[in-house]
């Protein structure tokens, strides 16, 4: 019981409430399957009243009863907060009949924990997030492809660390979030040094707890996404040791339940026809992207126009090779014992018939 309500909890606050250190620890896999039947005890143990969910980028992810088919429930992150900031997908969806309500997550693994649990319908997260998911059986689709954006995305030490090169890694205390896009980077940047996973010493936080135990020195190195990558950059005493060129071959994915990419098609393929017109607006527009995100997200100006400016933008279908590519994230998770089970990414595809209802030309 006192599992469960820590992770309505953490993602309740958007900050990781740490069991690494509790004889109560369990792995990620297991949150994800206990999720389910947690949430629904620990709200009912912790509020008098029936929960909502807010249309507040800062509410809560909590879910309650189903849905009614009018409504879309959307997850977001820092990263992809301009989805509701921009207005352009609450005024597709309107014209349609259809209300969005946005729930913002800290990281893309709460993300899914909440789609899994029926909390959301559909988000944009990075590559590993879904592997983790579906590991735990989750009920989930691709529905399209993010582009990679490999210097958005690295790892920082502090100025005066001895550490010159991620070689100098080995036996070193790593922080990142287990099951994010930088889990998976750092795994690929050890790899090209000749070193391996368990050369490091992982410590597994949310991006707000990461940035604090880095500052505080109690990590040697943060492996981090933007905007949190380029606010560390700009905020704090550090540099960067290393970033995805290279090695970073995806972008990430929207993921939809599969009830909600087969019962509601139309409105999937509007939704993913707004994100690329909104990508394609903001690759011509950055300097207006810049300036909307940093109001939005209240960060320092010169970070968010660091990270708007390399950003890659674009979005695509979930092509044959994509899918192979993700293969090879699942596979190698597996083989570092980090999920419990082999995952086949092809299970989350949903038949032709199916995507073509929805799928981007």
């Amino acid at each position: 019981m006192l599992n469960r309500i820590f992770i309505v909890l953490r993602s309740v606050v958007g900050r990781s409430f740490s069991l690494r250190d509790s004889t109560l620890a369990i792995p990620v896999w297991l949150r994800f399957a206990l999720l389910g039947f947690g949430l629904s005890i620990a709200i009912a143990a912790c509020s008098p009243t029936t929960p909502t969910v807010s249309n507040s980028p800062n509410a809560s992810p909590v879910a309650t009863n189903a849905p009614a088919s009018n409504v879309v429930r959307f997850g977001i992150q820092k990263a992809t907060i301009l989805l509701k900031t921009k207005g352009d997908i609450d005024k597709r969806l309107a014209s349609e009949g259809v209300k969005v309500e946005w729930t913002e997550f800290p990281a893309g693994p709460p993300m899914l924990e909440a789609l899994n649990a029926g909390a959301i319908d559909i988000g944009p997260v990075g590559e590993s997030p879904p592997i983790f998911a579906q590991a735990a059986g989750a009920a989930l689709t691709y529905a399209a492809a993010i582009a990679p954006n490999p210097k958005g995305n690295g790892v920082l030490v502090l100025k005066d660390s001895p550490i010159q090169s991620v070689a100098d890694l080995k036996g070193k205390k790593v922080v990142f979030a287990k099951g994010s896009s930088a889990n998976f980077l750092i795994v690929q940047l050890l790899e090209k040094a000749g070193l391996k996973f368990s050369d490091i010493e992982p410590i597994y936080l949310t991006p707000a707890d990461a940035r604090a135990a880095f500052v505080k020195g109690d990590a040697d190195a943060w492996v981090i996404w933007d905007p949190f990558f380029a606010a560390a950059e700009v905020g704090t005493n550090s540099r960067v040791l290393a970033d995805g060129t290279d090695v970073n071959k995806l972008g990430g994915y929207y993921i939809a339940s599969r009830k909600f990419a087969a019962e509601q098609p139309k409105i999937l393929k509007a939704i993913l026809e707004e994100v690329r017109n909104l990508e394609n607006w903001s690759d011509k527009n950055r300097d207006e992207v810049a300036t909307v995100l940093t109001d939005a997200l209240k960060l320092d100006a010169e970070a968010v126009k660091k990270a708007t400016q390399r950003r890659v933008f674009g979005l695509t279908a979930v092509t044959n090779d994509i899918i192979a590519e993700q293969q090879r994230v699942a596979d190698t998770y597996y083989q570092l014992k980090l999920i419990p089970k082999p995952v086949k990414v092809q299970d989350a595809i949903l038949p032709p018939d199916q995507v073509a209802a929805f799928a981007l030309n």
